[in-house]
């Protein structure tokens, strides 16, 4: 039988090339969501748990799914899987694919216990979605509210105050000193409205740029840190991904030094980062965990102390993953009360502005009612 080595060649371009658009459609697009994750790991542990062979629970997935994309990502990793490349690998060339889930699958590969793996793979991801979506619900009425106001100063600053400043003039009588500071800021708000737009930009500009500096992260992070309440719930935040993280990589076996690296590699919140990289430098020396943590402010009592437990009962994982759970509940709860807090006070600086204005403006008209009358 003769081989037509052609088109056997061109078939095999045909599909390197379309192997290198859907990774780089992956990195420009990002069209592989976090919530297609957790139902990836959900799905793929209850098909294996259940029986199904390997092969068979890919293309199961792979038939489920209704975008193009996600298919053509599915049938992808399964042609790989059937050639006898392993499952971390194959997912490792993939840029949405993070080195936390590739070196965790690869211990699950090597553990014979990867169901558990992508259980817990699965509730990471549920957790980050959980708090995506707590984080959005919050600020997402701050935003709505402040974008409210500007239209409102927008509409009065360049429609009401007018108006009422003509009148005024009219009469030549000598205006309140409230009622002035408003006439200029109705004059001069086109000028504050650009430049506070140029200084937006500005930031938006150099946040681009330096975000990969580590002197700017260090010093981005220590001023979100001491911001009155939303510091703690973002430190909050990073300790209950740090706790994951370990809870995650240390039930599944994996050496602390290893499990320390690739949370580091998960996490870029600047202080967290540094100070494990520093721990694991630490280890390294003969130091144990809660030595090494004790060295940086981060963090917390709770989670030093619940350190030194695990160390001692070596129950480290479990130890983690309950501060994780407790960590969650505080983060649940203090975005309820941030939800809380902001409604009312949103609508008292809304009130407040309108209020100033209208006082502003209606404060010479009495006087001048009161001229007429005489």
């Amino acid at each position: 039988m003769k081989i037509d080595v052609g088109s056997y060649t061109k078939e095999v371009k045909k599909k390197e090339a379309r192997q290198f658009n859907l990774k780089l459609n992956g990195s420009l697009l990002k069209r592989f969501p976090d919530k297609q994750k957790e139902d990836f790991y959900r799905e793929f542990s209850t098909l294996i748990k259940s029986g199904v062979d390997f092969n068979q629970a890919l293309k199961i997935l792979t038939e489920q799914q209704k975008s193009k994309y996600i298919r053509s990502v599915y049938e992808e990793i399964n042609d790989a899987v059937v050639k006898g490349k392993p499952l971390h690998e194959t997912i490792q060339s993939y840029p949405f694919f993070s080195p936390y889930e590739y070196y965790s699958i690869k211990i699950g590969e090597e553990t014979r216990r990867l169901p558990e793996i992508f259980d817990q793979l699965q509730k990471f991801y549920a957790r980050k979605i959980k708090m995506k979506r707590q984080i959005v619900s919050v600020l997402a009425y701050p935003v709505f509210v402040l974008s409210i106001t500007f239209a409102v100063l927008y509409f009065m600053l360049n429609y009401v105050v007018p108006m009422f400043a003509s009148v005024f003039q009219q009469f030549g009588k000598e205006l309140p000193e409230i009622t002035k500071f408003v006439v200029r800021l109705s004059d001069n708000f086109s000028t504050m409205a650009l430049v506070t737009g140029v200084v937006m930009l500005s930031l938006f500009v150099m946040q681009r740029i330096l975000k990969n500096n580590d002197k700017y992260k260090a010093i981005m992070a220590s001023l979100l840190l001491k911001t009155p309440f939303f510091g703690k719930l973002i430190q909050k935040i990073y300790l209950a991904r740090f706790c994951q993280s370990l809870s995650l990589l240390l039930s599944a076996k994996t050496p602390l030094i290893t499990a320390l690296d690739l949370t580091e590699k998960m996490i870029t919140f600047h202080p967290i980062k540094q100070a494990i990289s520093k721990s694991k430098k630490d280890i390294l020396k003969g130091e144990t965990l809660t030595n090494s943590l004790k060295k940086h402010k981060f963090f917390t009592p709770k989670i030093i102390s619940l350190t030194s437990i695990g160390e001692q009962i070596n129950e480290l994982d479990k130890m983690y993953d309950g501060l994780a759970n407790q960590y969650n509940e505080d983060i649940d709860h203090s975005t309820k009360m941030i939800g809380t807090i902001l409604e009312p006070l949103m609508i008292l600086i809304i009130g407040g502005i309108v209020g100033f204005i209208m006082v502003a403006m209606y404060s010479p008209l009495f006087d001048l009612s009161k001229i007429i009358e005489n």
